[in-house]
């Protein structure tokens, strides 16, 4: 595959005086870029030039100009501008094919400013892009968000051989990108080992897995093209991850009462308790239930309890869709028999687990009578964590990635506490800014990436204005959606490069054009 100018670039491959003319976007992002919106908020422009930019395409830049055209605020069509090609603008950091096989192309994503690719993270990059996913009109068209699915299906195919509990990579060795250190891990003691050349951090988080699959589903809908998942490393990743989650539904104990081996254990010198596992490694005990375990939630933070129902909702609804492509590949003996059976039997225990253990009873809000409710975290004894974290999968976000709708009465229930200070602890409040969060960065911090899935997830045109209002004064200036913010002051914030939540709010304006484009013709001043 031919490298682009940009590519080349991010690969160090030009020599300095053209690394000169392509900032490091990391340091770009921070600084506010004229032109600046005409609206009360000044958002910035923070596009990197075309020739800078890691992937270019045709097609998005048409859905920005038609897109932006149905925006009547000035601020809110500079968020949709800077913000829904943010991945392809700075975060494609290396694309190829393998070394071994020139016809399997390679992607490798990196989510912001850290040379690594998360699976969860590369996948919810690409799927902002799937109204824009279709057949390629030419075989390996290298041009293509088709190629680029591709690329990453690959990728993380690849990763998962190597080391399936892990959730971030290092760069392939095909890309000439040096491993990154990271001092964080440099001290951790995982079971299984890890090679620290091939990856970048191992932590085991059930999401990781099954965005593996929601991503490989999204694209066998959208293309049609099951051939794809038959040619190179796909069934043998999706039974690396079956054996892997399989074997995460087990208790803590025997029936005896002998305490049984965990297949995973992680434990790091720190002094953040939401960076290590306790016993040992082990995490809290659980008790078999039929749902998977996950040592750690989709935003790097450790469980409490072992059983992570967001995460097995994903896990569930996306293993039913993926094993309709081994459906296919059965069929034309490309898949062994009996492996989309198994699959659809997996998703159908974890569902029924879910509904068994993960609805639980709370007091109503009223404090009249008792009502049920989703938890967050179950461990199979009876204890739950009421709450919710912000990163997708979340509670919240259960209708954005299938697994029921949002008229469903439990979830209705669901959201309601989870969008209430009295209901969710790590709720914030505040004057500027109100949206779930969660411990990894403190109370008092809220995520605009919660907020979108608000909106998501919402009918109600006065809670989407209101909230919508609510993000478009977020971004300090700079016009692009950050990790968090300070729910009352808005020039604290973390992360001024996070593609996925980018991405994500981008995804949500296209969302609104086609289901309440009225909105978006609202002035949000």
């Amino acid at each position: 595959m031919k490298t682009s100018p940009a590519q080349a670039l991010l690969a160090g491959l030009l020599p300095s005086v053209a690394a000169q003319s392509c900032p490091d976007y990391s340091s770009y992002a921070k600084t506010r870029h004229e032109p600046f919106s005409s609206g009360k908020h000044a958002h910035a422009s923070m596009r990197p030039a075309p020739a800078c930019r890691t992937f270019n395409s045709s097609t998005v830049e048409s859905l920005l100009t038609n897109t932006t055209a149905a925006i009547a605020d000035p601020d809110l069509a500079r968020l949709f501008q800077n913000t829904y090609p943010n991945t392809l603008d700075t975060a494609i950091r290396w694309r190829g094919h393998t070394a071994s096989n020139p016809s399997e192309e390679l992607a490798f994503i990196i989510t912001g400013d850290i040379d690594a690719m998360w699976l969860r993270d590369s996948a919810n990059q690409l799927l902002s892009y799937l109204p824009l996913l279709e057949p390629d009109a030419a075989p390996n068209n290298p041009d293509s968000i088709a190629s680029l699915y591709r690329g990453v299906i690959n990728l993380q195919a690849r990763y998962l051989l190597t080391s399936p509990f892990c959730n971030s990579f290092q760069p392939p060795a095909e890309s000439g990108i040096p491993p990154t250190t990271n001092p964080a891990a440099s001290g951790d003691t995982v079971f299984p080992a890890y090679d620290s050349a091939k990856v970048f951090e191992c932590k085991y988080e059930l999401d990781s897995l099954a965005s593996f699959l929601e991503l490989s589903a999204a694209y066998y809908e959208a293309t049609h093209d099951a051939a794809f998942f038959g040619k190179f490393s796909w069934l043998d990743a999706v039974q690396a991850l079956l054996t892997t989650t399989k074997a995460m539904t087990a208790g803590t104990y025997a029936d005896d009462g002998t305490v049984l081996k965990s297949p995973y254990t992680f434990t790091r010198q720190t002094t953040r308790a939401t960076e290590t596992l306790a016993n040992d490694g082990a995490g809290s005990p659980v008790r078999k239930t039929g749902m998977v375990r996950s040592a750690f939630r989709p935003s790097d933070d450790a469980v409490l309890f072992q059983f992570l129902v967001p995460s097995n909702m994903l896990f569930a609804e996306a293993l039913a869709r993926a094993g309709l492509i081994v459906a296919e590949l059965e069929q034309g003996e490309k898949a062994p028999k009996g492996l989309a059976e198994d699959m659809a039997a997996f998703s159908k225990g974890v569902r029924e687990a879910v509904t068994k253990h993960g609805i639980v009873p709370v007091l109503s809000k009223n404090g009249t009578g008792v009502e049920t409710v989703y938890a967050y975290e179950v461990d199979g004894f009876g204890a739950a964590g009421l709450m919710d974290d912000a990163n997708v999968p979340s509670l919240l976000a259960a209708p954005v990635y299938g697994y029921l709708a949002n008229v469903d009465a439990v979830y209705q229930r669901t959201r309601a506490r989870v969008l209430s200070a009295e209901g969710n602890p790590y709720f914030m409040a505040g004057s500027v800014i109100s949206a779930v969060g969660g411990p990894h960065a403190g109370p008092g911090m809220a995520w605009p990436m919660a907020s979108v899935v608000r909106i998501l997830t919402s009918d109600d045109d006065d809670e989407i204005v209101r909230v919508l209002r609510e993000l478009v004064g977020s971004t300090d200036g700079l016009g692009l959606m950050h990790e968090s913010v300070n729910s009352n002051n808005a020039s604290q914030w973390t992360r001024q490069w996070f593609s996925w939540a980018n991405g994500l709010f981008g995804q949500m304006i296209l969302d609104l054009h086609l289901r309440k484009p009225h909105i978006l013709q609202q002035s949000f001043q």
